[in-house]
């Protein structure tokens, strides 16, 4: 089966609401898509169980539906319950929750697929969708390319059910219950208040785990000092997600957790699949340090599963030198959590993620999950009595840069090796670094964006390279380059 994509990128379907991917004719047609792909797995077959009750098993035809609180969210997953409905599946609708959330629902309730409305960290103005199949998994790219290519069979179908009924008219059934079931374990994460006394600053990006991760923190004994969490209940914060908040922009974290002498910071993205952290002064940690902070604790105790961390080819080489110290080894994948959970199942693995805050406890979820992250590290500081200012110096970060060039939105995203001026820089800087450094040059797989790392030696080194590969970039492609 061919794997070639048209419409889905590193992480599901992005894009800004309103577009050519990201409407409700679009979504309705893409669900029913999904759903009679499932059925083609053999996984549509109705089994025993009422499909409708939470906690009674909602395998078969089942469908599980979970959106962040975007304002464009409620109009598309109702779009998606009437594209699942025509593939004759049947939708639950969980509501506003962490996209992990959904993706451990599925696992656990045996549903048939999962689906997530949310653009994860994109502005409030995108929106997007995510798919998962039993056990909680994402898709490959060859299984994403089955559902593209399902879209023309569905597509009078669907169109029809639109027209004649509209999608306001087949609602999933609501079940928010399940927002308990994953509180209940994530609770279980750590011991009964385990937190009495800590402050803990919760930055939840105006996103889906504006309740959730607040609820679990407290109710394990933490204050919380929370940003980034407006108009909870009332519908206030659709569309302020990710809105100078969150992941992408800890300053404030590290502002409060200063102000507030907290233990540490944790932000989300507006889906909750990521996590950020900042120390007790304030300082921001990367995925990088993260893992590299797990991967050791857990070697020291003997319990790092395969000895084996797997990272992306994102991160900084001192993760490797790192690990591999300490007696482990460290694989790499492309790009994109759900290459890293695949390495993971390949090798045994069960701790994995990138960069960017996606952190995969795969003995807890099957996907990235931003509150397990934090809840592990936080396990950490609890065994070892060390602040993350401390546990974070387990990682030696060689230097590093990194860039991206912005072309137009829509505009086609040439491969790179047409590119000349950039392959040359590219080939000329890995040339000089040889095994001191490394180059990296892709593009992003949600926006319209190329992607340009350099490490090196020396910072010097690394600023030089990368703004001759930018300069490059921008030779060739005639676009912009941002921070």
């Amino acid at each position: 089966m061919s794997s070639t994509r048209q419409f889905f990128g590193t992480d599901g379907v992005r894009g800004p609401y309103g577009g050519l991917v990201v409407n409700e004719m679009f979504f309705a047609l893409l669900a029913c898509a999904a759903g009679e792909w499932v059925k083609e797995q053999g996984a549509g077959r109705r089994e025993t169980g009422s499909p409708t009750a939470p906690g009674a098993g909602t395998a078969g035809k089942s469908v599980l539906i979970g959106r962040d609180p975007r304002t464009s969210g409620e109009s598309l997953t109702q779009a998606v319950t009437v594209g699942l409905r025509v593939a004759g599946m049947e939708p639950l609708d969980l509501g506003v929750l962490p996209t992990p959330a959904v993706a451990l629902m599925v696992k656990t309730e045996g549903a048939a697929l999962g689906v997530v409305v949310t653009a994860s960290h994109n502005p409030a103005g995108d929106n997007g969708i995510k798919f998962f199949k039993r056990g909680g998994l994402k898709l490959s790219d060859a299984e994403e390319a089955r559902i593209e290519t399902l879209l023309a069979r569905v597509g009078e179908r669907v169109k029809a059910a639109l027209i004649n009924g509209g999608a306001g008219s087949t609602p999933g059934c609501l079940v928010p219950e399940f927002s308990d079931n994953y509180a209940a374990a994530m609770m279980g994460l750590l011991p009964a208040s385990a937190l009495r006394g800590w402050h803990v600053v919760l930055d939840t990006a105006n996103g889906a785990t504006s309740a959730t991760s607040r609820i679990v923190l407290e109710k394990l004994g933490a204050e919380i000092f929370r940003i980034g969490s407006i108009g909870i209940g009332n519908g206030a914060n659709r569309g302020r997600i990710n809105d100078g908040v969150g992941s992408e922009h800890p300053e404030k974290m590290c502002a409060a957790v200063r102000a507030a002498g907290a233990r540490l910071g944790i932000a989300h993205d507006g889906d909750g699949d990521r996590c950020v952290l900042c120390d007790e002064h304030g300082e921001v940690l990367d995925g990088d340090e993260v893992l590299t902070l797990l991967a050791l604790h857990a070697l020291r105790e003997g319990r790092l599963a395969a000895d084996t961390l797997v990272v992306t080819v994102q991160s900084n080489l001192g993760v490797d030198a790192a690990v591999t110290a300490a007696g482990g080894r460290v694989l790499r994948t492309p790009v994109g959590d759900r290459h890293v959970a695949e390495a993971m199942r390949a090798a045994g693995a069960m701790l994995g993620g990138e960069s960017s805050g996606h952190i995969i406890c795969a003995d807890v979820s099957p996907s990235g999950d931003g509150l397990v992250a934090a809840l592990r590290v936080i396990g950490v500081m609890l065994a070892t009595g060390q602040p993350l200012s401390e546990l974070r110096r387990g990682l030696k970060k060689f230097p590093q840069a990194s860039t991206t060039v912005t072309v137009a939105a829509g505009a086609a995203k040439p491969g790179l090796e047409t590119l000349p001026a950039l392959a040359a820089a590219v080939r000329a800087l890995e040339t000089e670094l040889g095994a001191r450094g490394r180059v990296l040059a892709r593009w992003s797989g949600t926006e319209p964006k190329l992607r340009l790392l350099v490490e090196g030696p020396t910072d010097e080194a690394v600023r030089d390279g990368l703004a001759r590969l930018a300069a490059a970039a921008r030779a060739d492609l005639g676009a912009t380059a941002t921070g």
